[in-house]
C-alpha cells in the first residue's frame, strides 16, 4: 500500500492495486483487514511511526529555540520525503459515524508530545493546557503552510517558501509565549 501511495498516490489506493502488488485476491486482503478504511488507518499509523522515529532521532540542545527549529527542519524534510503518504495522513477521512481507533490516536499523541517536550520549557509547570493547545495550534498551522506550498497555493500569498514561512511562523509564535509569560509574572 505505502508503494502504491509513494509512486502513485493516494487515490491509486485500491484493494484490487494492494491484492495485485503482493499476489493476493482481494477477497484474501479482507481477511487481514475489514475493509479499506482500515487498511489505510493502519498505513497512516506507520507514517505517523515513521514521523516519530524521525523526530526521536533528533540530539536536542534543550534551548527551545534551537530545539523547534531542529523538529520543524525534521518535520519539513520528512514530509518532502514522504509527500504522497503525508498527503494521504490529512487528505483520508473516515466514512460518517465511524471514529479513529484509539491507538492510532496515541500514535498522534506520541508525535504531538515530542513537540510538547521541546516545547515545555517556555509554559509554566502548571499550564499544561496552554502547553497542549499551544502544540496544536503550531501543529495546525504548520500544516496550513505545507498544504498551500504542495497545492501550489503558497505564492498566491507569499513570494517566501514554506520552509521560511514555517520557521518565522514557529519563531513568532514563541516570542508570543515569551511575551505572554513574562506579562503573566
Amino acid at each position: 500500500g505505502r508503494k502504491i501511495v509513494s509512486r502513485d498516490g493516494f487515490r491509486a489506493l485500491t484493494a484490487r492495486n494492494v491484492a495485485d502488488a503482493i499476489g493476493y485476491s482481494p477477497g484474501t486482503l479482507y481477511n487481514h483487514f475489514a475493509n479499506l478504511d482500515e487498511l489505510i488507518i493502519h498505513l497512516n499509523a506507520r507514517t505517523l511511526d515513521d514521523l516519530n522515529d524521525a523526530m526521536s532521532g533528533i540530539t536536542l540542545t534543550h534551548n527551545p529555540d534551537d530545539d523547534i527549529r531542529l523538529v520543524l527542519d525534521c518535520y519539513l524534510d520528512f514530509i518532502d520525503t514522504h509527500s504522497a503518504l503525508w498527503h494521504m495522513l490529512f487528505d483520508y477521512t473516515l466514512p460518517e459515524g465511524h471514529d479513529v481507533p484509539d491507538w492510532y490516536s496515541l500514535k498522534v499523541q506520541g508525535v504531538l508530545a515530542i513537540v510538547e517536550d521541546v516545547l515545555r520549557p517556555l509554559f509554566p509547570e502548571n499550564d499544561s493546557q496552554g502547553l497542549s493547545n499551544f502544540t496544536r495550534i503550531l501543529w495546525a498551522g504548520l500544516h496550513g503552510i505545507t498544504s498551500l506550498s504542495d497545492n501550489g497555493k503558497l505564492q498566491v500569498v507569499t513570494q517566501q517558501s514554506a520552509r521560511d514561512m514555517a520557521i518565522l511562523m514557529v519563531t513568532t509564535m514563541i516570542r508570543g509565549v515569551d511575551a505572554y509569560a513574562v506579562r503573566e509574572n
